[in-house]
C-alpha cells in the first residue's frame, strides 16, 4: 500500500481561515457586547466552539493519507470525506488544470486541486461524479504510482 499526504497542501489555507475566524470572534464579541452582553457571550461561545472544531479538523488531516492499495484507491480529506474507488473504475489520472470543474468531486476543500482522477462510470452516492479532484503534496509521484498500480492490477487479472 502506497500513501500520499495532502496536509502540507491544504492545511495552510485552513490555518488562514482559522486566523480570520479568530479575528471575527473578537470583533463580533466587542461590537455585540456594547448592546447585548449576554448575546455576545453566546455568540462568542459558539464561535469559539467552531474555531476549536476547525483546529481539530486541520490537525486530523495529518493522519489518514490518500492510499493506493493493490485493488483500490482510497482518497481522503481528514475526517470530512473518504472515497474508495476500485482500480478497475479508474480510466485515467492527470494533473489538474486551471479550469474549474464543478462536476468533479473536489476533495481539496478550499485549495486548488492538482490531481484529477477520471472514472469509467459515475460514483454511487448522493452526487454522481465521474471525476475526483484532490490537492496532494506529491502530485507527480501519485500519478506515477497510481498508473503503475492500475497497469499491475490489469496484468494480474483485474478488468481494464
Amino acid at each position: 500500500m502506497t500513501a500520499f499526504a495532502y496536509h502540507r497542501a491544504i492545511a495552510p489555507m485552513l490555518w488562514v481561515f482559522a486566523g480570520l475566524a479568530s479575528i471575527e470572534l473578537v470583533v463580533v464579541h466587542l461590537l455585540v457586547s456594547f448592546w447585548h452582553p449576554r448575546v455576545a457571550l453566546v455568540l462568542s461561545l459558539v464561535s469559539l466552539a467552531g474555531l476549536v472544531w476547525l483546529i481539530w479538523a486541520i490537525a486530523l488531516m495529518r493522519r489518514p493519507p490518500v492510499e493506493i492499495a493493490p485493488d483500490a484507491l482510497l482518497m481522503r480529506t481528514g475526517g470530512f470525506k473518504q472515497v474508495r474507488v476500485p482500480l478497475d473504475m479508474i480510466a485515467a489520472v492527470t494533473a489538474a488544470g486551471n479550469e474549474r470543474d464543478r462536476s468533479a468531486l473536489n476533495l481539496a476543500l478550499i485549495a486548488h486541486p492538482n490531481v484529477l482522477v477520471e472514472l469509467r462510470a459515475p460514483l454511487r452516492g448522493r452526487r454522481a461524479a465521474r471525476r475526483i479532484a484532490h490537492r496532494l503534496d506529491d502530485p507527480q509521484g501519485f500519478i506515477v504510482a497510481l498508473e503503475t498500480a492500475i497497469s499491475r492490477h490489469s496484468r494480474e487479472g483485474g478488468n481494464p
